[in-house]
């Protein structure tokens, strides 16, 4: 029985069918708007999943590499490799040989991630419920959790880096003595409190900004293939006797695929932010002015 069988059935129509279909795999209920102890069990299963399809993929085409006529999957992964290259040499301007393996990774592992928000919606949460598996979410960039622990070890290379590059007093000093500056010393050190206000909301704006905008745009692409599909049911499967009915599943199927088509561009193009935004991070913690 799919999901929507199942809530029409149930009579909770397509608020509970949405509201099943949003509902992670965890191992308790959350206590609170922050509770470290939960764990999405969903949500790392398809990470590590994912992050094996990558790293498989990769090795694979790796160790049949060849220098003659390469095949489809050969050329599509040296073609993101090098684009990947050129947009870290045009954005990068230290020396670091970490930050073009480190987007590469981002790119992919992300875009993987949103990938799944293309599987049709009941398939795989149909399938873990024969096996007993109430609940389950497919797409890890819809779990804040997720989207924060990337942003996060992003925050934390910054950090790293920009102490590392500048010392502690250049770290300091970027957040102290800028915007506002001043030659008389005593002037300089009523600012350095603004300075350090305006400074640090900017500073931990990114990793806030890098989590959220990558999970808006998913979620919000996961609820309206839910939505696509909840009309569906609000139309019931006995409506599948009648013309109308038919007529309505084939503007849903309709609608849904225009909406995968425009999706696979919002996809690339979250997945390319971080990373592109990741980059331009660490250069600005490498850069001395």
């Amino acid at each position: 029985m799919t999901g929507m069988a199942a809530a029409e059935q149930g009579g909770g129509g397509a608020t509970e069918y949405i509201v099943h279909h949003s509902t992670f795999l965890s191992n308790k209920a959350p206590h609170g708007i922050v509770d470290f102890s939960v764990i999405n069990y969903d949500t790392v299963f398809f990470s590590v999943l994912l992050a094996l399809v990558f790293f498989g993929l990769f090795w694979w085409v790796a160790r049949r590499a060849t220098t003659g006529v390469p095949g489809i999957t050969q050329s599509l992964i040296e073609w993101l490799v090098e684009k990947v290259d050129e947009q870290v040499r045009d954005t990068f301007h230290g020396t670091n040989k970490l930050i073009a393996p480190l987007g590469l990774t981002l790119f992919c592992w992300i875009f993987l991630f949103n990938f799944m928000d293309l599987v049709p919606v009941d398939l795989l949460p149909t399938m873990a419920r024969g096996v007993g598996v109430e609940h389950l979410k497919v797409v890890p960039s819809t779990d804040l959790n997720a989207t924060f622990a990337l942003s996060l070890t992003v925050f934390i290379l910054i950090i790293f880096y920009s102490l590392k590059m500048k010392g502690v007093v250049g770290f300091v000093s970027e957040l102290t003595l800028q915007p506002f500056s001043a030659k008389n010393p005593f002037v300089q050190a009523l600012l350095v409190p603004v300075n350090f206000i305006l400074e640090s909301v900017t500073f931990l704006a990114r990793p806030v900004s890098l989590s959220l905008r990558l999970y808006g745009n998913l979620y919000a692409g996961e609820m309206i293939f839910l939505l696509i599909a909840a009309l569906t049911l609000s139309h019931g499967l006995h409506s599948l006797a009648t013309i109308g009915g038919w007529l309505g599943i084939v503007g849903q199927f309709i609608l849904g695929m225009v909406w995968t088509i425009f999706h696979i561009l919002i996809i690339t193009i979250q997945a390319f932010i971080f990373a592109v935004l990741t980059v331009v991070y660490l250069s600005m913690a490498h850069e001395h002015h």
